[in-house]
Parts: C-alpha cells; sequence; structure tokens
C-alpha cells in the first residue's frame, strides 16, 4: 500500500453560474481521495463560486481518507465562504458520516436520493468495510477476552498505583484524552495519570523532539516520578483495556491520534485511520520511544495493515509483552 498515491482521476462536473455540481467516482478510497483534494482545491481558485454541490449518487464505499479529504475540502471551503453542499448520500456512505458525527457537520441535502434510481435499493447497512480486521468477529473475541483479563489486573493494581500517584503529586489518579479512532472517530482514552495535572496547558512550553504530526520528548518535565516509572512499566497505558472492551479500541491496531495532530494530517495519512487503534501494535514492538519520524509511524501502520492476521495480532500480542518487560521500553 502506498502512502502517497500519484494516480489523478478527473472528476465529472457541471457548472451553471456560480454553482459547481461535481459526481464523486463509485469509491472514495485514499486513490480518489488524493486526487479529489486537488481538484478541490483548484475549484476554490475559482473566486466566482459561491456554491459547490458533491454529488454521492454513484458513491457507495468511502475509508479513512474519503473521511479525511471531505473534511479537509470542507474546512477549505468555510475559510472562502463557498457553501458546500452533499448530495444522493447513500445509506452505507450515510452511515460512515454518522459514525464519525459529520451529519451534524456536512450540509446533507434531504430526498436527494431519488435523483439517482439505484439509491433507493434496500442495502443492508454494515460498517464500511476498510480494512478486513473491522468486521473480524474472532479478532473482537480476542479484545473482549484479553479486556477482561487486562481490567482485572487493572482492578488489583489499582489501589497501590493510585497510591503512589497521590503521594507524588496532587491531583486526579487517571487521565483522560480525547483521541481519534477508526474513521476519524473521536473516543475518550482512558490512563493512569503520569504528567502533572496542567500538562495539556503546558505542552506548547515543551520542545517537540519528533518531526511531523505527533509530539515527543524524552525529557518532559511534566511527567511525574511515579509517572516515568507508569511509562516505563506500561503500567499507565492498563485502564486503555477498558476502551478495548467498549470497542473503541482494539488489543492490537494503529497509535490513536490527538485531534491536533489528526489537523495536520495529508490526505494519505488519514489510511492508518483505517483499522481501529491499539493499545498495541507495530509501533510499540518496533522501538516506539525511539520514533522521530511521522512517516516511520505512517510505515509501521500501514506495514501493521498489508501484514494482518488473527496470527499475526497473537504475534504482536506476544512481541508486546516481551517487550514491555525490557529495561528500555517506554511509552508514547
Amino acid at each position: 500500500m502506498n502512502s502517497h498515491p500519484k494516480t489523478t482521476i478527473a472528476l465529472d462536473t457541471t457548472r451553471k453560474d456560480n454553482i459547481l455540481l461535481a459526481h464523486l467516482p463509485a469509491k472514495l478510497t485514499v486513490i480518489e481521495a488524493v486526487s479529489f483534494r486537488k481538484q478541490f482545491q483548484s475549484w476554490l481558485e475559482d473566486n466566482t463560486l459561491n456554491k459547490i454541490i458533491l454529488d454521492f449518487g454513484k458513491t457507495t464505499l468511502i475509508d479513512s481518507s474519503g473521511v479525511g479529504s471531505l473534511i479537509s475540502n470542507h474546512k477549505s471551503a468555510k475559510e472562502k465562504n463557498i457553501q458546500l453542499v452533499f448530495w444522493s448520500v447513500q445509506p452505507q456512505v450515510q452511515l460512515a458520516f454518522s459514525l464519525v458525527g459529520l451529519e451534524q457537520i456536512f450540509q446533507i441535502e434531504p430526498h436527494t436520493q431519488a435523483i439517482i434510481p439505484t439509491a433507493n435499493r434496500k442495502t443492508e447497512q454494515l460498517p464500511p468495510l476498510t480494512h478486513p480486521s473491522v468486521r473480524s468477529p474472532i479478532k473482537r473475541a480476542i479484545d473482549i477476552v484479553g479486556a477482561t483479563i487486562g481490567l482485572v489486573f487493572t482492578a488489583l493494581l489499582f489501589v497501590p498505583i493510585a497510591i503512589a500517584i497521590k503521594l507524588d503529586s496532587p491531583g486526579p489518579v487517571l487521565f483522560s484524552q480525547i483521541r481519534c479512532g477508526w474513521m476519524g472517530r473521536r473516543f475518550r482514552i482512558w490512563k493512569f495519570r503520569s504528567m502533572v495535572t496542567n500538562a495539556e496547558a503546558l505542552k506548547n512550553t515543551i520542545p517537540n523532539q519528533a518531526s511531523g504530526a505527533f509530539f515527543k520528548n524524552d525529557r518532559d518535565p511534566r511527567i511525574t516520578r511515579v509517572g516515568r516509572f507508569l511509562r516505563k512499566t506500561s503500567l499507565d497505558e492498563f485502564p486503555q483495556f477498558w476502551n478495548v472492551l467498549i470497542g473503541d479500541m482494539s488489543l492490537v491496531g494503529t497509535r490513536p491520534p490527538t485531534p491536533d495532530e489528526l489537523e495536520k494530517y495529508e490526505i494519505a495519512n488519514w489510511q492508518r485511520l483505517d483499522v481501529r487503534p491499539g493499545l498495541s501494535g507495530e509501533w510499540q514492538v518496533n522501538g516506539r520511544s525511539k520514533i522521530r519520524n511521522f512517516e516511520d509511524v505512517i510505515e509501521l501502520d500501514l506495514r501493521y495493515q498489508n501484514n494482518w492476521s488473527l496470527l499475526y495480532d497473537l504475534k504482536l500480542i506476544f512481541k508486546t509483552i516481551f517487550v514491555v518487560i525490557q529495561k528500555d521500553s517506554g511509552a508514547v
């Protein structure tokens, strides 16, 4: 899988006065999404336009990159004060929008499906198939069993960890943060608190040692003494077994980005959101504390997607256990 597709796909468009009608292709995945983004930017250069209509009548497949291109184009159109309207949104695409909460953001015209005869056919509304792992019942069963076992250990360790955190630094025991998961869907992630309580406010004062759309600093002064131990042993991440149990995450997947990181993504980077984020993954077992380049993160995430199988997941789980007990293991 190429993280930087070069193929250009021309979209059919119709112009009337100050309105542009664009017909989207049958699928809006990474190749089409990158091309769509470039063409959309060229449309915005026309200062006489005041409205763009996107016709989804033929579009039945959309992935994370497709969603990313629409979010990016919506933002660009808003900045140019150009109205962006969606027509003929079919059930599968509508479902993808609702999973990410985009039906509340996008202007979707009702009753336009009747314009396209095939849009009225009844279809089984399953989650978008961005990757085979998303609909695997066995993978989900492994997640539930693993998360249940993990939560038992979390409960046993909660009291001593909570006491250590409280004695070391005033504030709550648990830390929560909004992250972006499958298809860019936002969820609240949980951890044992490893930083001072005003860590988010201080983030802009800390130098970023990583390049690209993620943050890293080996000597982050916001991390407490107990927090460093929790991160080194990965104990801070144990509450995330709850996220796995309720389906926000998987035991194995990709690293869930923060919303501000997602803002910096190129369209092709959204491919890493084609799978559910994981408590562990390729980045966990391949020197996550040493990764400094965002392109390396993308490469590891796409390697996981290309190589995925249930056996591969189990292999990464056992590798994770081995890595965590090593002295040089460290947190993201």
